[in-house]
């Protein structure tokens, strides 16, 4: 199950990955901005940015480090990352093709680990954590950033289904009390969460996972047609014409060190 999932993963980023690189909410996020800054980045700092997608986060850092590994598990995303941010000029950046639950480094080898807007495409979560905490020098801080789930369960379960059907390598967007109770008995302590409203425009958003025109109009019946209190909590918002504009959701940046 879990190979299938990774698979998945693989296809769905191979085929879309140019979309991630020039998505305007991947590359120019508030959540970014908040990274960068938490990050307190130095010269001397060698990064590690998981699952790095479009590259983003490596390529925000890689001006204010020593060095920044770009991690993906789909060659065609590191692709496409390397094209971005070799196109900036930045030539301290390496490219490394991977899982986020094997990862091929050795203890203690990075001050900063980053992890932004994938984790809920990863089949074992707290598997990730202990790799991140492993590769992680003493001191050394995981900067993580992913959408997430309300507490609430059925809304937790209607956002994971809209998820799943909108992009089938999906696996669950957790909530934010999870993350902070697995990442503190794994072994790092919660320096800071912060959340961030993540408005979704529907058409973009369909189209950036390459949702084909029939799945995309069930997935619009199924938001338009949800019950009152999943309407309000998400904010669903249709035009006059019936027709769905956006919903919203949210995300959560931690700020996680491992203790020296």
């Amino acid at each position: 199950m879990e190979e299938s999932m990774k698979n998945q993963v693989k296809q769905q980023f191979s085929r879309n990955a140019e979309k991630y690189v020039t998505s305007a909410r991947h590359a120019k996020g508030e959540d970014l901005a908040w990274l960068v800054s938490c990050a307190r980045a130095n010269a001397n700092m060698n990064v590690l940015d998981i699952a790095t997608g479009g590259g983003h986060v490596a390529n925000a850092l890689a001006p204010l480090v020593r060095h920044v590994t770009a991690y993906d598990l789909t060659r065609e995303m590191l692709e496409a990352a390397e094209r971005f941010i070799g196109g900036n000029g930045y030539t301290n950046v390496s490219y490394v093709t991977g899982d986020a639950e094997q990862l091929p480094f050795e203890d203690e080898s990075f001050d900063l680990v980053t992890c932004r807007i994938a984790a809920h495409h990863f089949t074992d979560i707290p598997v990730f954590a202990a790799e991140a905490l492993r590769v992680a020098t003493p001191g050394g801080k995981l900067l993580l950033i992913d959408n997430v789930a309300p507490e609430q369960d059925r809304l937790d379960q209607f956002y994971n289904d809209i998820e799943k059907c909108r992009d089938a390598s999906h696996v669950r967007a957790w909530k934010k009390s999870e993350w902070i109770r697995l990442l503190e008995s794994t072994g790092f302590r919660i320096e800071m969460a912060v959340c961030f409203p993540k408005p979704f425009q529907f058409q973009d958003w369909c189209e950036r996972a390459g949702l084909p025109q029939m799945e995309r109009d069930a997935l619009e019946n199924k938001l338009l047609q949800s019950a009152e209190d999943e309407r309000r909590f998400f904010s669903i918002h249709a035009n006059e014409e019936g027709r769905l504009i956006s919903f919203s959701g949210e995300s959560v940046y931690i700020q996680a060190i491992r203790l020296e």
